[in-house]
Formats: C-alpha cells, sequence, structure tokens
C-alpha cells in the first residue's frame, strides 16, 4: 500500500528528472540568490532589478535567469521591453516546499541580508508596481 507522500509525488510535476534539474539548478550561488529573493518576498523582478540587488552583471543575471527557467523553477512575463520573472508551478505541494526551503535561508547570512536591504531599496524605485527606471548601478551596465 502506497502512502500518500508517495502518490503526491507521483502526481507531481516533481518526478526524479524534475528534481535533479532543479537541484542542478540551484548548485550555483547567483541562481539560489534569485530564487531566494522571489521566494523570500513573493515578488516579480525583471532582469535590471535583479543585476542592481545582486550587484552581478547583466549577462550573468540573464544566463542565470534562462536556466533557472529551463529547469521550470521561474517563468518570464513580457510587459513591453521588461521582462518580469515569477516563481513557476506555485500549485504544486513539492515545488512549493522546495520554494519554502529556498525562502527559509537563514537571514542570518550576510549574502542575503545584504540581497534583501537591497532588494527594499531597489523596489522603492518603481512607479505604479512596474520597473521603468534601467539599471541603476553605473558599473554594472554592459556597454
Amino acid at each position: 500500500m502506497r502512502n500518500s507522500t508517495s502518490i503526491v509525488i507521483k502526481d507531481s510535476v516533481a518526478n526524479g528528472k524534475w528534481l535533479a534539474a532543479a537541484f542542478k539548478a540551484l548548485s550555483d550561488s547567483t541562481r539560489l540568490r534569485i530564487l531566494r529573493l522571489l521566494a523570500a518576498n513573493a515578488a516579480e523582478m525583471c532582469v535590471c532589478e535583479f543585476v542592481d540587488v545582486l550587484q552581478v552583471r547583466q549577462y550573468t543575471v540573464s544566463r542565470a535567469l534562462g536556466l533557472l527557467q529551463q529547469a521550470g523553477l521561474v517563468q518570464g512575463q513580457k510587459d513591453g521591453r521588461w521582462v518580469y520573472y515569477s516563481l513557476s508551478n506555485r500549485g504544486d505541494t513539492v515545488v512549493r516546499a522546495l520554494y519554502e526551503f529556498v525562502a527559509s535561508v537563514s537571514d542570518s547570512d550576510d549574502v542575503f541580508l545584504l540581497d534583501q536591504e537591497r532588494f527594499r531599496q531597489r523596489m522603492a524605485l518603481r512607479e505604479h508596481g512596474r520597473c521603468r527606471v534601467g539599471i541603476q548601478t553605473q558599473d554594472l551596465i554592459e556597454r
């Protein structure tokens, strides 16, 4: 007789292949920080906001978001020239548990504390709830 956990996993998108891809995607610190920001803040963010918050180049952020999207962890929604990224598959029990775990990574970690502070500052620049100002960290703008 199967227990309820195995039934949930069987019916879930979180099969073995998906879990392997998800954990592989989260093995990089930039990708983990991106997912943590989205999960901990129940937010959607555009690439330029990630650049300013994480203090990494646009190429690095775009590549990381592409890999997270391939793994099925985030989804992009185009709005004019901006693409906003958010968590995907939130309705699935196992995926939701993974997001909760990532969001619960200790706030006592200096990197995550800095990310959270910069996140609050960057979100304050939004106009009508949307990013309209582009990358603000001049040395991270790719020429």
